[in-house]
């Protein structure tokens, strides 16, 4: 038994030393997306779009909002002194005011989730694009988008987003 023991332990010093340098050679990165979105030129540039795009709709809706606020505003004013008929038509046109301005509402919003869905779908593929670009370049052998725990040394984010940025140009 002491025999196979003398033989036992060099053998595992040998396999922990062989474990130790496949491990140094398995290169890990992780890629934040969340800041990639937020930082990135092509995803700024996406944002501003966005924006200019909406502007005038969110704008119209806004003043439609107010409209109907200042309108309501003045309907519980004028109420008290109001025929029974004179408020139950102007009840009716708030109601349906507000019907056709939560209708414009919903509109916008899913309008503009569509259109943000759709540019953010284009950043996502290009900084993928560049993600592999930097992983077979720098020889990664695995980058991550979603952990739970990443120790900093392992985070290549400034890198895609600088490539990125450097491709935007």
């Amino acid at each position: 038994m002491k025999t196979s023991l003398r033989f036992f332990w060099p053998a595992l010093a040998l396999c922990a030393l062989s474990l130790t340098a496949q491990a140094q050679e398995f290169r890990i990165g992780f890629v934040n997306t969340d800041r990639i979105f937020r930082e990135s030129a092509p995803a700024k540039a996406s944002q501003t779009k966005l924006e200019q795009e909406f502007a005038k709709r969110e704008k119209e809706l806004v003043d439609m909002g107010n409209t109907l606020k200042s309108a309501s505003e003045r309907f519980e004013r004028d109420a008290p002194t109001l025929s029974e008929t004179q408020r139950n038509t102007r009840q009716k046109q708030l109601v349906d005011q507000d019907r056709e301005f939560q209708r414009k509402r919903r509109e916008f919003q899913e309008d503009l989730n569509t259109r943000k869905n759709e540019e953010f779908q284009q950043v996502l593929e290009r900084a993928n694009r560049v993600v592999r670009q930097v992983a077979e370049s720098e020889k990664y052998d695995l980058v991550l988008q979603e952990a739970v725990y990443i120790n900093p040394k392992h985070d290549i984010t400034e890198k895609v987003i600088k490539a990125i940025n450097g491709g935007a140009k």
